[in-house]
């Protein structure tokens, strides 16, 4: 197995890069955008194919680098599904796994530090995130932060691992690499707790400043959306004011990819069909929603969202599928609006 813990000096974060072999498929976990090149060069050293990156919950002390990284080499990025960025190729939940070639990762929803928080067990190891550092935890102040969760999540979860299990956190600020879980029961003292309300008291009077990236990394990390132009150069791109004319000529079936927070938030374009982008995977096989609905109408499937990012993905997706007659709309309904284009309250 190739297995590399890689450090970023500035935020003090671990980024894990691993394969079951020289030339073979290789998963990153953690990246920070500033390091990318330093993984790209690695990933040619050891000849790997990064297929899947992954972030154990949406940071606030560093970009991320899974939207660089998937532009780069085409990966899948991988959140948690509570996660609230905007486009992720695949969300994973409790009891899921994420696999390449000879390396699987079963995966633990540890929230507490954030609500999305994520750790992943591989084998003899686990990997915390920000949930159990070494002689530590993760701060649960911010960001949906919940002690109570992180308690539940380190002692009812991470605990639950043989004391052999080593740990790889996601940041370290001492200098320290790894530990095992029999040491951070014994040793660490945010666990050395007779309740869960002690381990709330600690929590709740650390008195932390913000992390100094926070206003830029949340907003940032959160907006990590596939760039439209390479759709536009497949052709799978429709403007606003050309999807106007056709719209009324009843020549295309509009799908609108928000939710309904967003739906109910901002309107939607008249005659338009709801289908989340959380369920695109299910809708686009054949006999799913979209399958059949493109076959059904033998319209033009558009898909949009709030600014063409998620639309693109979907539609990417959906050409691979077999639904041929998918495009999107550019800059989604932002555009739209901007165009003048007509909205309409949407059902509750």
């Amino acid at each position: 197995m190739i297995f590399r813990q890689l450090f970023d000096n500035t935020s003090s974060t671990y980024t894990y890069l691993i394969a079951s072999r020289g030339g073979g498929e290789a998963l990153i976990i953690d990246p920070v955008v500033e390091r990318v090149d330093r993984y790209m060069q690695l990933l040619r050293e050891l000849d790997l194919k990064l297929i899947k990156a992954v972030d154990t919950h949406v940071h606030a002390d560093h970009v991320t680098g899974l939207g660089e990284l998937r532009d780069r080499t085409r990966c899948i990025t991988v959140m948690g599904k509570e996660s609230g960025a905007d486009v992720v190729s695949m969300r994973v939940t409790d009891g899921d796994r994420i696999e390449i070639e000879g390396i699987s990762l079963s995966v633990l929803h540890t929230p507490g530090h954030t609500d999305d928080s994520y750790s992943f067990v591989m084998g003899d190891r686990v990997f915390t995130g920000d949930t159990l550092f070494i002689r530590g935890t993760g701060r649960t102040d911010f960001q949906h932060g919940d002690a109570r969760a992180q308690y539940d999540s380190i002692f009812n979860k991470l605990l639950k691992l043989t004391d052999e299990t080593l740990v790889y956190p996601g940041h370290d600020y001492k200098g320290d690499t790894v530990s095992t879980i029999g040491e951070e029961r014994a040793f660490n003292p945010r666990l050395q707790v007779a309740s869960i309300d002690e381990y709330v008291e600690i929590m709740n009077n650390l008195n932390l400043p913000n992390p100094k990236m926070m206003d830029v990394a949340v907003p940032v990390n959160l907006h990590i959306g596939m760039p439209q132009d390479e759709i536009d150069a497949y052709g799978w791109s429709i403007s606003c004011d050309e999807a106007s004319v056709i719209a009324d000529r009843n020549e295309i079936v509009l799908i609108d990819l928000r939710d309904r927070a967003e739906r109910q938030r901002h309107g939607v374009i008249p005659g338009s069909v709801h289908a989340p982008y959380q369920d695109l995977t299910e809708n686009v096989r054949p006999s799913g929603l979209l399958h059949e609905l493109a076959e059904a109408t033998r319209r033009r499937l558009v898909f949009y969202c709030a600014y063409g990012e998620r639309s693109a993905m979907a539609v990417k997706a959906a050409q691979e599928a077999g639904i041929t007659n998918a495009c999107h709309l550019k800059g989604g309904i932002d555009a739209w609006q901007k165009s003048g284009g007509r909205l309409e309250h949407a059902a509750r």
